[in-house]
């Protein structure tokens, strides 16, 4: 095997994946994952630090895109809608990567360290908006709270676009979420999509 294998963190990160969607997150090793992958585990040590963090790897990339579009939107714009522009940008990332977001959200979802590891990483993008917020201007509490805000609207929005059903764009799904949000934040009311169902006796 050569010293220069093409794309192997990608071919790795699918490998990965494959595996634990089939396996299961805690059966699959990572001789496995080199196995699957055609590389070595010396390989896949180059490239991530253990296996939990091939599922992790594009979320640099995500608050990169998220606070820099907050950074750079319009100077008169409210903080909410400089977060708004931070979504835009985030979605742009998960163009054509449906299929890969869904395999990836089951295997998260189905194991507590992955839930947790999730979580962490969402803090840590709330923590870098509000900063980005605040040096934009933004005073204490609103840009914690805005931050806060925005990575909710992320989140559900995303889990919302990974379902089954859902066939829309991920860009479309996270303006209504920050629509339905917006709307409960001036006391009103959700709209239809996302009111909870009434109580049955």
């Amino acid at each position: 095997m050569g010293r220069w294998e093409p794309n192997a963190r990608g071919r790795l990160a699918e490998a990965a994946l494959a595996l634990y969607s089939e396996r299961g997150y805690e059966q699959t090793t990572v001789a496995e994952i080199a196995g699957r992958a055609g590389l070595t585990e010396r390989t896949f040590f180059r490239h991530y630090a253990d296996k939990r963090e091939v599922l992790f790897d594009g979320s640099g990339a995500l608050q990169e895109l998220f606070v820099d579009a907050v950074a750079g939107a319009t100077p008169s714009a409210a903080p909410i809608d400089a977060v708004a522009a931070g979504l835009e940008a985030a979605s742009a990332l998960f163009h054509d990567r449906r299929d890969h977001a869904r395999r990836r959200q089951a295997v998260v979802m189905a194991n507590p360290e992955l839930m947790e590891r999730e979580l962490i990483k969402l803090a840590s993008l709330s923590a870098a908006l509000a900063d980005a917020l605040r040096r934009r201007g933004i005073a204490e509490p609103a840009a914690s709270l805005t931050a806060e805000a925005g990575v909710a609207v992320f989140k559900v929005g995303f889990e919302r676009w990974t379902a089954a059903a859902e066939e829309r764009a991920l860009s479309q799904v996270l303006r209504e979420s920050l629509a339905a949000f917006r709307a409960v934040a001036a006391g009103g009311e959700a709209g239809p999509a996302l009111q909870p169902k009434p109580a049955t006796h």
